[in-house]
């Protein structure tokens, strides 16, 4: 049993890095598709290379999510892949964390997934087919000292996935989580002498993507963890 062909995607908290590498992947083998972010302008390059899409959202908005998905639909097609890429950080202490910094790192790393997620599956139902994929951190399975919002945020994530690719999966939707165990290489942050290959190469973890999204729905995976062979488990 093979899926459906995908022909259109949403990357929902766009940059440089890992969104990128998918954005020009995607657009390679063929799909229509759509970046957003809060700041758009980081896009334009990107956009210009590539001719995805581009919308401004903030994704702990649920107004903002929905009409983000009505525009993307007018647009380019309802979106058969959507990949939520956005995460919130705010380090220190735990008795120095400010509270409201804290809520808003949990909102936009699990509510809005949530929030993205469920419009995604509203449409993805309708059509009986479809791909919702989350990006992890090594936070989604043990939280290191003073970055517990990190933690808090990614575990609730990857609960998410997990709970939506058990209902989801039965009715066509594959839903997959990634976590991303290490850093990942970008312009400003690359391996030291010293530690060679000790990041991942983001167009290696756009491939893991690609191959999750080709997978026959047979031996459908709901999560994926991936990690430089220098790390330590």
């Amino acid at each position: 049993m093979t899926s459906p062909r995908h022909e259109t995607a949403l990357i929902v908290g766009a940059g440089h890095g890992l969104s990128a590498s998918l954005v020009r992947l995607l657009s390679r083998e063929g799909l229509h598709v759509a970046v957003a972010a809060r700041n758009t302008g980081k896009l334009a390059a990107l956009s210009s290379e590539t001719g995805a899409h581009t919308f401004a959202c903030d994704a702990v908005d649920p107004d903002q999510v929905k009409r983000l998905f009505d525009d993307v639909e007018k647009r380019i097609g309802v979106p058969d892949v959507v990949i939520y890429n956005a995460s919130g950080r705010t380090r220190g202490p735990l008795v120095d964390l400010v509270p409201s910094e804290v809520e808003r790192a949990l909102a936009v790393s699990a509510f809005g997934g949530f929030l993205v997620a469920q419009q995604a599956a509203r449409r993805m139902l309708t059509k009986g087919y479809g791909a919702i994929l989350f990006t992890g951190a090594s936070a989604s399975v043990k939280g290191y000292a003073q970055s517990a919002p990190f933690a808090m945020g990614k575990f609730a994530l990857r609960g998410l996935a997990q709970s939506m690719a058990r209902e989801l999966a039965p009715q066509g939707i594959h839903v997959a989580h990634f976590v991303i165990d290490g850093g990942i290489r970008s312009p400003g942050a690359t391996d030291t002498l010293d530690k060679p290959d000790s990041m991942l190469d983001p167009d290696a973890i756009a491939e893991n993507y690609l191959h999750v999204l080709r997978q026959p729905r047979n031996t459908w995976t709901w999560e994926i963890e991936l990690r430089p062979w220098v790390e330590r488990f």
